[in-house]
């Protein structure tokens, strides 16, 4: 087979390259490739051809922290070199709302939002939904039967807890939220 240059690799082109090569062979001399069986036999094989270069491509990039795209890549080869990335934070939005008491049986003084996850929602663009959480409970008086809640922040993910030992020790307990 002619040594093909690899740089420029596209489906006509290496379509041309393998019916180049089997017009070398004396088995395939005369034969008409353009009507063929062989004309589909060839096209499957361009692209196959087609498709494995470009993904030999898109991982040659991903190997090196120049070119990688994909964060996880960059990440792990940013560890390789010393370097900690910080973690992804999470969204958060600051909200305002007012709770109406006056048809609870009983009158509250004060209304309380319970740390957790206080909204969900879906997205407009697909099937995925999001949770919204807040890290600590909110309590507010109630004045003429209406609760107001004034810029509450919340955060997207679930809200964990997480207690750890170290050498018999129970450290401190931190709050994460994931999504």
């Amino acid at each position: 087979m002619a040594l093909v240059n690899f740089t420029d690799l596209d489906f006509d082109q290496i379509k041309t390259s393998l019916k180049d090569y089997l017009r070398e062979n004396s088995n395939f001399t005369d034969y008409d490739f353009e009507g063929s069986n062989l004309s589909s036999i060839i096209d499957v094989l361009a692209y196959n051809t087609y498709i494995n270069s470009y993904n030999a491509n898109m991982i040659s990039n991903e190997v090196f922290i120049d070119s990688a795209t994909l964060r996880e890549n960059v990440v792990a080869l940013a560890r390789n070199i010393g370097y900690t990335p910080r973690s992804r934070t999470a969204a958060k939005a600051i909200i305002s709302f007012f709770v109406d008491t006056t048809g609870f049986t009983t009158k509250p003084v004060t209304l309380t939002l319970r740390k957790g996850i206080v909204s969900t929602s879906a997205s407009r663009f697909g099937s995925e939904s999001y949770s919204f959480s807040i890290p600590s409970d909110i309590t507010v008086p109630v004045v003429n039967g209406i609760a107001t809640f004034r810029d509450v922040v919340i955060y997207e993910g679930t809200f964990l807890t997480s207690n750890f030992t170290v050498s018999a020790y129970t450290c401190s307990t931190f709050k994460i939220y994931l999504r």
